[in-house]
């Protein structure tokens, strides 16, 4: 659907490295590697989204290192446009609002890094149902025509392990309870 609006797939992919995690940050020839297209297609595009003020840079040592401008006014609206994209709005409306008892809900994994795999990784802490998040998992992935994969720990395993997988993977903090 976004595709249709966004002709351009360097420009719709580079918003999802970019956007979905306002952490990301990415340079030009890893960005070239990663998407498979020429530096000169993404510089373009760079220079774009920095005229327009939607990126920021900054250099360390050679390289540009490029992030998305979360200060800008449309950031929020840009980023709400790609979580539905990604189909997360959905998943965390089915799944969150019904499963019970959860203190957070974390996404890690491409997704959490900005590249659009169509498997999206949760993390989900607090006391639930398992059985039952794999039927509201089931369903939310024929809804938003992805993978969904996920990890479950109630609050005291997540203390204890939590530290260990941060040193292997990028968590992006998508609900916790309020």
């Amino acid at each position: 659907m976004l595709d249709s609006f966004i002709s351009s797939q360097t420009r719709l992919k580079l918003l999802l490295r970019l956007f979905l995690n306002p952490a990301s940050r990415a340079y030009l020839r890893g960005m070239a590697e990663e998407f498979h297209q020429s530096t000169n297609a993404i510089r373009v595009e760079l220079n774009r989204f920095e005229e327009a003020g939607m990126l920021v840079s900054e250099t360390r040592g050679n390289k540009r290192i490029y992030r998305a401008n979360t200060a800008h006014p449309l950031y929020p609206d840009i980023r709400n446009i790609l979580m539905k994209y990604v189909g997360l709005d959905q998943v965390l409306k089915e799944v969150i609002g019904r499963l019970g008892q959860l203190d957070r809900v974390y996404l890690t994994g491409d997704y959490a890094v900005g590249k659009d795999s169509g498997i999206i990784d949760l993390i989900f802490v607090g006391e639930m149902d398992k059985s039952y998040l794999i039927k509201l998992i089931d369903k939310a992935e024929k809804m938003i025509h992805r993978k969904i994969r996920f990890l479950s720990y109630d609050v005291e395993e997540w203390k204890k392990n939590h530290r260990a997988l941060s040193d292997k993977e990028k968590f992006l903090l998508l609900w916790e309870k309020e």
